[in-house]
């Protein structure tokens, strides 16, 4: 895929830099933004003079707000993609598995599927006006795999339920403190301070840096099948009405109304 609709990708010294491109949407990815990610990140595993990805996205407002949830809302899905299928599971082990270091450059929100896209990268660097947080259960979705066990490694048990089961927002700082991210520098400083961060890496020793990539996903590689699992349930469930008033209220700016979906 050599030209890109929904994102754009450019190799700037070491550094292969993606950005997603969907402003008007807040950077949430539908189907085909999903493939050109996938295609992105395989155009940098191959391309020799990259020894670090940086994930980022366009604008000040938004990193990325997961799925976009107004196509879901107007069509049911996620919109067609080449392979006809929506294949987000596939990017998330595509982030785990390529053999150089991942950095989120984390420029606004990372919301929902976005929360998730920066949790799975290696490293994250956010900047100051940057908020964190999940929004699966307001709007008919969950992430049961990556999305919350990964997670829960990172910050601990109770403070990934925290996120999951009351969808607040939170800053940068509290982000930084939590251990949810590595570094907050002011906004304007952001893709700068990531590129730094990858000449660093990009002295070092490549083979060194793949195995001890793989050596920290090891432990946490059983969780792949619990995210094939969730990315299972999910579509199943996206069909229900529940889901799909979770979508409908967002599309239509009004609180969803879960009452007659009680969990027995």
């Amino acid at each position: 895929m050599s030209s890109y609709e929904d994102i754009q990708y450019a190799v700037e010294g070491s550094a292969a830099v993606v950005t997603i491109n969907r402003p008007d949407r807040y950077n949430s990815f539908r189907g085909k933004t999903v493939e050109e990610l996938i295609a992105a990140f395989r155009s940098a595993w191959a391309d020799s003079r990259v020894r670090v990805v940086i994930l980022t996205g366009t604008g000040e407002k938004a990193f990325c707000t997961g799925g976009d949830v107004k196509q879901r809302a107007e069509t049911g899905d996620y919109g067609p993609t080449e392979s006809g299928m929506f294949e987000i599971g596939n990017l998330h082990k595509l982030i785990r598995d390529i053999p150089k270091p991942v950095i989120a450059a984390v420029n606004g929100l990372a919301i929902g599927g976005g929360h998730v896209l920066h949790v799975l990268c290696d490293l994250t660097i956010a900047a100051e006006t940057a908020k964190f947080g999940q929004a699966g259960p307001r709007v008919g979705s969950f992430d049961a795999g990556f999305g919350s066990a990964f997670l829960a490694r990172i910050v601990g048990e109770k403070r990934a339920r925290e996120i999951w089961f009351l969808c607040r927002q939170y800053d940068a700082a509290t982000a930084e403190r939590w251990g949810l991210v590595n570094a907050v520098v002011p906004g304007d400083r952001l893709v700068d301070e990531a590129k730094r961060w990858a000449e660093e890496i990009a002295v070092l020793s490549p083979t060194a840096i793949k195995f001890l990539k793989q050596s920290f996903n090891a432990d946490t590689e059983h969780q792949a099948g619990l995210s094939n699992m969730a990315m299972s349930a999910l579509s199943v469930f996206g069909e229900t009405g529940e889901a799909q008033e979770g979508a409908t209220a967002f599309a239509e700016k009004r609180k969803p109304d879960f009452s007659e979906y009680a969990a027995l």
